[in-house]
């Protein structure tokens, strides 16, 4: 073989290789940009997958974090309504405690209450003789009292009842008025003064005025 036929073989041989080398690296290319895609397309799912679980982190603290402001003030402000409900309650028994006292100033109304508290005693006692207790300032208009009850109260039961006024035992000065009605040798007081009315009026009472004032509580199910 000549040196120009070894030349040629010499030029086609490198041209194959280079030829096929070339070819060799773009398929490691081709493949390098698959691998690279897919190596891309995975870190960008990561990173996605990765925002949004953030995102959905974050979201679900704000979303509790406005649930627990809202349970706060939604709190705050019932406790606030029900102080100034409270404050008005509170302020329109001490105002009705003002005035017990002015219901005794009426002599003949204040005999007619005394004695429909005297009765209410007899009837719960239902005993043949009682005591009965008043203010000192009170006795003469409590002695007329007794009289008008012992009168209804046969009239009533068709019984007789024995009542005196315990003088040894007065009512408080300070007290507003009424009285107490004893029975069972002193062991049952009926306690009939007008604190006493309105303290049992305060608890008594209290729901329907509530209601009355208020409205009904959409809240509540039971009621007495």
């Amino acid at each position: 073989m000549s040196d120009d036929q070894v030349a040629g073989e010499l030029k086609k041989m490198t041209m194959f290789i280079r030829q096929e080398a070339l070819e060799k690296a773009k398929e490691i290319q081709i493949k390098a940009d698959e691998e690279f895609a897919i190596e891309k397309s995975k870190l960008v799912r990561q990173e996605t997958s990765s925002i949004d679980s953030q995102y959905e982190k974050k979201f679900k603290q704000a979303s509790m974090s406005q649930q627990i402001t809202r349970s706060t003030l939604a709190n705050k402000t019932r406790l606030k309504v029900l102080s100034a409900r409270q404050e008005l309650l509170d302020d329109l028994f001490e105002r009705a405690r003002d005035q017990l006292e002015s219901y005794s100033e009426d002599e003949s109304k204040y005999q007619e209450i005394c004695k429909n508290l005297i009765l209410e005693g007899l009837y719960a006692l239902n005993e043949g003789k009682v005591a009965v207790r008043a203010r000192k300032e009170d006795y003469e208009v409590v002695k007329k009292s007794i009289e008008d009850a012992k009168k209804e109260y046969k009239e009533k039961v068709s019984k007789d009842i024995e009542i005196e006024l315990d003088e040894k035992n007065p009512q408080p000065e300070a007290s507003s008025g009424g009285v107490s009605i004893v029975g069972t040798g002193g062991r049952i007081d009926i306690n009939n003064t007008f604190e006493e009315r309105l303290k049992l009026l305060e608890t008594d009472a209290l729901p329907m005025v509530r209601t009355s004032l208020f409205g009904k509580n959409e809240n509540r199910k039971f009621y007495d």
